[in-house]
Parts: structure tokens; sequence; C-alpha cells
């Protein structure tokens, strides 16, 4: 295989940048390993550019979206059930399948990423809210919250398939199950939660990452916020507005402003 051919192979995916770079991911990893059994002595792949992610990546929920969700999809159905469960806990489809009874301590989800397996795992905890408490309670206690109708784990690319076909049902079909976990951090984000603490309930390991999910946030709320945290600041009487005349007049006469 030459460069040549990973370009026109690559170059199929090129509507689906994100699914184009993971594929070129997955193709250098491919050719590393011929090369150390000695099949090949270059990488092509290594050759090739990867393909630029324009936007935010994947569409964040916003609340009429949601409400607009739920509107279709009633409690008791496994739609409704699988975005409260994600957008409660922030977990990703690959954690989600695997939530259960089993992972109910003290009144949270407790759980360990996969994405963070090869590190430990980042130990996610987090407390039941009310509404997510509400579905959990109508199900069965001896299989997974998302379960197939015989009992076993749903796969991720299942549960993927199905969140298409939901939102599209609803109408949305700029909404997927990675834009719930996003969703999730914008919540926590305009209730006034921390980076930190938003980082502890989505398992994010860097605060860089946690800021790229919460650019959703309502800017507006947060300014006013931000507005009314500076005016009850304890020196709040003290602005650029007034200022003592002597910093105004510094700038013509140096000998004027000195305390005696």
């Amino acid at each position: 295989m030459q460069r040549r051919h990973v370009q026109t192979i690559l170059a199929k995916k090129a509507e689906t940048p994100t699914a184009a770079n993971n594929l070129r991911k997955r193709l250098i990893q491919l050719m590393d390993f011929a090369i150390t059994l000695d099949w090949r002595g270059d990488n092509p792949a290594r050759a090739t550019k990867p393909f630029r992610v324009g936007g935010d990546g994947f569409h964040t929920w916003d609340e009429d979206e949601l409400a607009q969700f739920f509107k279709v999809h009633k409690p008791r159905t496994l739609a409704h059930t699988a975005v409260t469960l994600m957008l409660y806990t922030g977990a990703a489809r690959v954690d989600a399948v695997k939530l259960g009874p089993k992972n109910v301590r003290n009144d949270k989800i407790e759980y360990r990423r996969q994405k963070t397996q090869r590190s430990g795992g980042v130990l996610v905890s987090v407390p039941i809210h009310p509404d997510l408490a509400e579905v959990l309670d109508r199900l069965p206690t001896n299989r997974p919250f998302l379960a197939t109708q015989e009992g076993t784990m749903r796969s991720a690319g299942g549960l993927g398939n199905l969140m298409q076909r939901w939102t599209e049902d609803a109408k949305l079909p700029q909404c997927s199950a990675h834009g719930l976990r996003k969703a999730c951090a914008r919540r926590l984000a305009e209730a006034g939660a921390t980076a930190h603490e938003i980082g502890a309930v989505t398992g994010h390991k860097t605060l860089a990452l946690v800021q790229r999910y919460t650019e959703a946030a309502g800017r507006e709320g947060m300014a006013d916020s931000a507005i009314e945290k500076l005016i009850a600041r304890p020196n709040g009487e003290r602005n650029l507005a007034n200022l003592p005349k002597r910093f105004v007049n510094s700038d013509t006469n140096p000998n004027q402003g000195k305390e005696n």
C-alpha cells in the first residue's frame, strides 16, 4: 500500500472528518505493527495529513431539544430511560450500556470509564438525581439499566443506532448520545459548578476538556452572575468611574498626588 492508496481510502470519508481521522489513526497503528513484523519498511499512513474538523464537534443538546425528545418518548420507554441516564450521569455510550444496579452504592452511581482503562480507569461517583432515581426505580434489579429484551448487556454500537432512530423520530437529527454528555456538563456549568466539580461528574482528566464541553453554557446568565459578584466585592466603591483625582492628574503633573 502506498501513500496515494491511503489518501484514496480516507477521501471516501471526507464528509465525516472525525471518522476519517479515526480511521487514519487505526491505519497508522496497523502499519506500525506491520513494520515490527518486518512486513514493510515504511508507514504510508503517517505521511498523510489529518482532516480539519470544523465547528464545535458533537452538538450539545439544549433545553428545548430535551423537552421535545421527552415529549415524543414517554416515561417507561427505553428511549426515555437511556436519555435520562446519560443526561444525569454524563456517561458515554460505551459506559452507559454497562451501568446497572451493581453500580449503585450509597445513592450514587459509581463506575470506571472505559476510555481511561489503560491508566487504571477514572473512578466516577455521581449522586443519583431525583429525576433519574424515579426512572431507575421502575427497572428490574437483575440486569443492566439499558439491557436488551433478553436481559443481556446492550452493545454501545446498538445503543448508538437506536439513538439515531429515536432522535429522528423526535425530529432532532442533530442530536446524539455524545451530545447528552456535553449537555450534562452544560447544565452543571449553568448551575454554577466549578470546572473541577464538572470534571468529577464527567470523568475528564484535564480541565481543558471540561472547558470544551461547557462552551455551550448559557453565557448571558453567567455574565449576569459575574457582574453581580463584581458589584458585591468588598471594595466595590472603588471602580474605574470614581478613582481618586490624584490618579487622573498624575500624568500631567508627576509632583501632584503624593501623600504627605
